[in-house]
């Protein structure tokens, strides 16, 4: 089941992709014959200042050699036709809503109503959502995971650290000559106390995808990630790289940081399986988790299928994924990476020290490497400054969001919560943190929603837990290459 209209429409392009799930799914292929895919070629990072870009060694975890630059829009749309000529029913436009429980079991889904009014009264073609029963329910439902958080909830499964999370704002230009290096950056527009950095990864001889990734414990009350992207681009490295292109696709998503000492104490329970993101499977120094969402699939299955076989989908019978995901290179690679994401705690440059010192001691560090929860960060009023848009080079939250193809109903129940008499310091604090525009303040100092905006990107979800699925087919749709 998928909540976008069809499959691909709610991931955008530009992504680097370790092949070694798609080779075990497919072993018999080239993962270069994937639409779109492309091997990495040339890798380059460099340090922004703020006119200058100055190269730094490449670290051993952040090399790529190997892997694909792919459209994950392209990824998704092809994996969907192998599913289903491998016989399996794939259903877009159709959001899972709800868990249906009996007892201690997950037994399946509910489904999101389709056309309900403003105010949540049915309309006319009114339908409400269906209960869909199954022995055993698979939640991959990417970054926050609002059902894979709801079982966990009700379960009181918990963590040994809170999840923390970033933001990736991207775009998707059309350019007279793509450099042919993958790129990434530090520095510029970022300051010492943002953890995160910037990317640039050709797709194809006139096609790139750039963003800017940072952390969400910044504590400027004016931190704006659109903002700090349309900043990226007016420095000279990216600004002679898109002289004379077109921006054609625009999007954002937060990001799961909190890496092994985040991952849940369970991934499995009675009838139900958590999976990728909405479990947290991210390496955050190599910048890698595609790759991870597979392979947790295919353990998944393993453990699904005997599970089945035996007639036993008890919580005892599914623990089997957990191990196999606790002995496979998802555990391996989140146990050997432990700490380092945490060791950044502000400050870039003794962050990166640090950090360099976990990584040559295997994640081993003498510290307690502890976070808070990024919803716990104070905010401050440190001004941060953005450029003017100029509708060339810089843009408009409006405008990004028109390239997003959003295919939201302006009449559909919101699917946001948000407090009534929001504090005015609270709202402009939103306003700058959404990238889609979906949160503005009115003249009165009040929280303004626009919720037809929304691009499902989750980031002011994780401060105060106010998402919800909507009607199928809503959202974004992303076209790619």
């Amino acid at each position: 089941m998928e909540k976008a209209g069809s499959i691909g429409d709610h991931n955008l392009s530009g992504a680097i992709m370790d092949p070694s799930a798609i080779k075990q799914l497919f072993p018999d292929m080239d993962p270069a014959e994937i639409p779109s895919a492309r091997a990495v070629g040339k890798e380059r990072i460099y340090y922004l200042t703020g006119s200058r870009a100055i190269p730094v060694p490449i670290p051993p975890f952040l090399h790529n050699k190997g892997n694909l630059i792919v459209s994950m829009s392209e990824v998704a749309r092809w994996l969907a036709k192998q599913a289903e000529a491998a016989g399996v029913m794939v259903f877009p436009s159709f959001p899972a809503a709800a868990l249906l429980r009996e007892g201690d079991a997950v037994v399946g889904v509910r489904t999101a109503d389709r056309n309900a009014a403003t105010d949540g009264a049915p309309k006319s073609n009114y339908e409400p959502g269906m209960d869909l029963r199954a022995k055993v329910t698979v939640l991959a439902e990417g970054v926050r995971g609002r059902l894979a958080r709801a079982y966990q909830s009700w379960q009181g499964i918990s963590s040994e650290s809170p999840q923390i999370y970033s933001i990736g704002v991207k775009e998707l230009w059309e350019v007279p000559s793509a450099p042919t290096s993958v790129v990434h950056t530090l520095g510029f527009p970022l300051d010492y106390r943002m953890f995160g950095g910037s990317f640039m990864y050709p797709l194809s001889d006139t096609l790139l995808a750039l963003g800017v990734v940072v952390g969400l414990d910044h504590p400027s009350a004016s931190f704006d990630p659109h903002g700090l992207l349309q900043k990226m681009k007016t420095h000279p490295f990216f600004r002679k790289v898109l002289q004379g292109g077109k921006r054609i696709e625009w999007g954002a998503k937060a990001i799961p940081e909190g890496g092994y000492q985040a991952l849940p104490s369970r991934l499995s329970g009675e009838g139900v399986v958590v999976l990728g993101d909405s479990a947290g499977f991210v390496n955050v120094p190599s910048m890698k988790g595609i790759h991870y969402a597979m392979l947790s699939g295919i353990l998944a299955a393993e453990a699904i299928a005997g599970a089945v076989k035996a007639s036993d989908v008890s919580a005892s019978r599914l623990e089997e994924y957990d191990r196999s995901v606790s002995s496979s290179i998802i555990g391996r690679d989140l146990y050997r990476m432990r700490n380092m994401r945490q060791a950044f705690g502000g400050n870039l440059y003794l962050g990166s020290a640090k950090s360099a010192l976990i990584y040559g001691m295997r994640g081993w560090w003498p510290f307690r490497a502890d976070t808070e929860a990024d919803n716990s960060a104070e905010r401050l009023p440190i001004e941060i400054s953005y450029p003017e848009p100029d509708g060339e080079l810089t843009f408009t939250k409006v405008d990004s969001v028109g390239l997003t193809s959003n295919r939201t109903r302006g009449d559909m129940p919101s699917h946001l919560t948000v407090a009534e008499n929001v504090p005015s310091a609270v709202a402009r604090f939103y306003e700058h943190l959404c990238p889609a525009g979906v949160y503005e303040v009115a003249d009165d100092g009040s929280l303004v929603v626009n919720p037809s905006n929304c691009i499902d990107c989750m980031m002011t979800d994780v401060l105060a837990g106010q998402w919800s699925p909507r009607e199928g087919g809503s959202g974004a749709r992303y076209r790619g290459m």
